[in-house]
């Protein structure tokens, strides 16, 4: 297919959004109501992750919203709570996570096409192969890693975010009739709703015991492990100062290659494997620095072990997942469009007698429930010990 998509209306100022909404909310009374939404972050760029970018389709008409410049984006919280609006996305969750952050935005209606497409078994589904395959239109993707934050954006990088909504009403259409035709609607609305109940991503503080993440999986000693604090501290420092994500200072494999060679002059710092010579030039004096800091500070102790989990419960996990995998292959799906392991594990600790011992388990709905639950029971009986 060859690529011609209208221009797309820019809302860069609190009145446009204002009319923009006022439109929209006059579309829904009129039957109107679907509204396809897309985010653009810029977390491979700063320090601290925001929406850069927010794109919206109707069916005739494309808007991307830019809130670096729009104020106030509250007006658009109505309309994204309101159940009768449908709101389309692609792959949900984790524009879900950003939006109920950064504007505390809430959603109740929501079609998630990638979703859709899981439940009907498909394997390859990117947004780019779904269009591949189902409009035979080539999506250019190198565009994933630009940087949404900068101003003004290129028009290849605006394209691409226009794409990423432009489609959703049709990708919508065809995976609401192919799920009725496989009488799997209902599946997907219980996950549709199960992705709405994602929270708000969370911006957490700095955790300055963060660094047993790197030590314990490479087995280092305490001495290294007091290195390996010292540059965690610097990176952490370094990266917020320059507003810029950590792993833009050093990567977590850099940091280890610096563990191990202790490097204390910048010959031998130039030696070290993924070590650019502009990082050298950078910070190479502050790397060393705290590397000697870590040679010679107080031994820093291990924290304790989360306790082991009940050997029973393990068993009847692994179980769980072994029914699951064949329900699965029997179904033409992944294991976990049936049921997630955070829902395997909760069933396995409560080890229900019944169907109402499973009310309330995360990701365990009244469908689910009762297409599975007596299988689940079955398996619970005959690992109960």
């Amino acid at each position: 297919m060859t690529l011609s998509l209208p221009k797309p209306i820019f809302i860069d100022n609190d009145k446009k959004l204002r009319k923009l909404v006022e439109a929209l909310q006059s579309e829904v009374l009129q039957g109107n109501n679907l509204l396809a939404v897309d985010t653009e972050s810029n977390s491979l760029y700063a320090y601290r992750e925001q929406v850069c970018l927010i794109q919206l389709s109707t069916r005739s008409t494309d808007y991307i919203i830019d809130p670096l410049k729009v104020k106030d984006l509250q007006p658009l919280a109505p309309l994204f709570a309101d159940p009768q609006v449908e709101i389309v996305f692609h792959a949900a969750e984790y524009d879900l996570m950003c939006l109920k952050r950064d504007f505390k935005f809430d959603f109740h209606n929501l079609f998630d096409t990638m979703i859709a497409a899981r439940v009907c078994g498909y394997k390859l589904i990117g947004l780019g192969n779904l269009l591949s395959n189902l409009v035979d239109l080539k999506v250019d993707k190198s565009h994933q890693r630009d940087n949404w934050g900068q101003r003004p954006l290129p028009s290849d990088s605006l394209l691409y975010a226009q794409m990423d909504t432009h489609f959703l009403p049709m990708l919508r259409d065809h995976f609401v009739e192919e799920l009725r035709r496989l009488g799997r609607s209902a599946e997907a609305s219980e996950a549709f709703l199960d992705v709405c109940r994602t929270p708000a991503g969370r911006r957490e503080s700095f955790d300055p015991e963060g660094y047993w993440r790197i030590c314990l999986p490479n087995h280092f000693t305490r001495r290294q492990a007091a290195i390996v604090r010292e540059l965690y501290l610097l990176r952490e420092q370094l990266a917020e100062a320059r507003d810029v994500p950590p792993f833009k200072i050093v990567t977590d494999k850099v940091l280890v290659a610096l563990v191990r060679a202790a490097p204390t002059t910048s010959a031998e710092l130039r030696e070290i494997s993924g070590m650019s010579a502009a990082q050298v030039r950078r910070v190479g004096r502050e790397l060393l620095d705290a590397v000697n800091v870590g040679l010679h500070a107080k031994l820093p102790s291990p924290p304790t072990p989360e306790p082991a989990a009940d050997p029973i419960v393990v068993e009847r996990y692994a179980a769980l997942r072994e029914w699951r995998k064949l329900r699965a292959l029997d179904r033409g799906v992944e294991s976990d469009v049936i049921i997630s392991k955070d829902a395997l594990w909760t069933i396995a600790e409560r080890a229900p007698d019944n169907l109402n011992d499973m009310d309330g388990v995360p990701g365990l709905g009244p469908w689910r429930r009762d297409v599975y639950g007596a299988e689940i029971l079955d398996v619970i009986k005959k690992n109960r010990h």
